[in-house]
């Protein structure tokens, strides 16, 4: 049974392109392989079915043939109740028309438009493919990854690899349709606007990379001890200017990983404004951290305050407090003969921050007791001190 595009993407089958869009980008930064690197044979499949799904939806005559023919008649066939014909049993055409037509005598027209194979009708088939000769081969996901996030790529930068080039795994840009850096078939001279010098079609363009002297736009994000903790996602709208004065936006998604610190740099390499030589500017996110009212962090450990009075801090107390996971946690000190000393430390295991290298272990919390004295003290209640305690 063929893939179901609509399910895949999780769209009516009446959804607009812009539906298309954000359930396309939703699904690609959900299953990329780069933010599933403990599944990356499921992600890698999905991420490839969402891009496949994206390309045959979004072009409304791959999308007309897929609805009326399903993914068998969409990627050559025989569509169900086709007539096969000549060629190794591939059909050179469908009932009711010939070279491309359909059932019923309806034909469609093939704009040469869009993501698909070069030479022939773009996406079905090789070159100088006709319809239903060869069918049609979905494009790179990478390539439609990098057509539509354009050129940032959100959740892939990290504190010790930088974003490269046009995708996470160092693709370039390429042009749509599958065509590189090349003219088809290696013919020399390359696309206008493509980056290529000719030559092999499978060759990908360089992307235009900043002067080494440029130093990357340097922005904080802030984040809280929380977020810091558990990990969040931030997701920024970044406005850069083009040399011909005008702007292009694009949406940064930067995924922060639990036990992050104040100073990790996060570079988005070109995702920032355009430079007078054409590259353009990399972008540097440095985490900031939010004061917290409770903890200061100290590497993977915390430290915290709590105030007891005298009477605690002689007799014996038994306090709670909320960790940074949320959970109550039970502060007790001078449960023996011995005071409570004034800046004296509790310590709790393991109730720290979360290592970012070691996500399964955690740092340790340092309580500092602080004593509370009275406000007043009357003349007896000097003399049974003194008597009890001297000076």
């Amino acid at each position: 049974m063929g893939k179901d595009y609509y399910k895949i993407l999780g769209v009516a089958k009446d959804a607009d392109e812009n539906t298309l869009k954000s359930a396309y980008k939703k699904a690609a930064l959900k299953w990329h392989p780069d933010r599933n690197r403990d599944n990356q044979e499921t992600a890698s499949h999905k991420f490839k079915e969402a891009a496949e799904a994206y390309e045959v939806l979004s072009d409304k005559n791959k999308r007309a043939v897929y609805d009326q023919f399903g993914e068998e008649g969409l990627k050559g066939g025989p569509p169900p109740g086709a007539a096969g014909g000549a060629g190794g049993g591939r059909p050179s055409g469908f009932p009711g028309g010939a070279g491309g037509a359909f059932p019923g005598g309806a034909t469609f027209t093939f704009s040469s438009s869009g993501p698909g194979g070069a030479g022939g009708f773009p996406g079905f088939g090789g070159a100088g493919g006709m319809p239903g000769m060869g069918g049609f081969r979905p494009t790179d996901a990478n390539d439609i990854f990098a057509q539509l996030f354009g050129g940032a790529f959100p959740g892939f930068g990290n504190m010790d690899v930088d974003s490269e080039g046009g995708t996470p795994n160092g693709h370039g840009p390429s042009m749509p349709g599958g065509m590189p850096g090349g003219m088809p078939g290696g013919m020399a001279g390359g696309m206008p606007g493509s980056g290529g010098r000719g030559g092999r079609g499978g060759a990908r363009a360089a992307p235009a990379q900043p002067k080494a002297d440029v130093e990357p736009f340097q922005s904080k994000l802030n984040v809280s001890l929380e977020e810091l903790f558990t990990g969040t996602t931030k997701r920024l709208r970044v406005n850069r200017k083009m040399q011909n004065g005008s702007t292009s936006e694009q949406v940064i998604e930067i995924n922060v990983k639990p036990g992050w610190k104040a100073g990790t740099a996060i570079k988005y390499r070109g995702a920032g404004d355009q430079l007078p030589d054409g590259s353009f500017q990399d972008v540097e996110f440095v985490i900031a951290e939010k004061p917290h009212p409770v903890f200061k962090r100290d590497g993977h450990n915390l430290q915290a305050t709590l105030e007891v009075t005298l009477a605690e801090a002689m007799c014996g107390f038994s306090k709670t407090i909320k960790g940074i996971d949320g959970k109550t946690l039970t502060v007790s000190g001078a449960q023996g003969p011995t005071p409570q000393q004034p800046g004296s430390m509790i310590f709790l295991a393991k109730q720290g921050m979360v290592k970012s290298k070691e996500p399964h272990q955690r740092g340790d919390l340092f309580v500092e007791i602080k004593v509370k004295l009275p406000g007043t003290v009357t003349s007896i209640q000097k003399d049974w001190i003194r008597s009890n305690f001297g000076r």
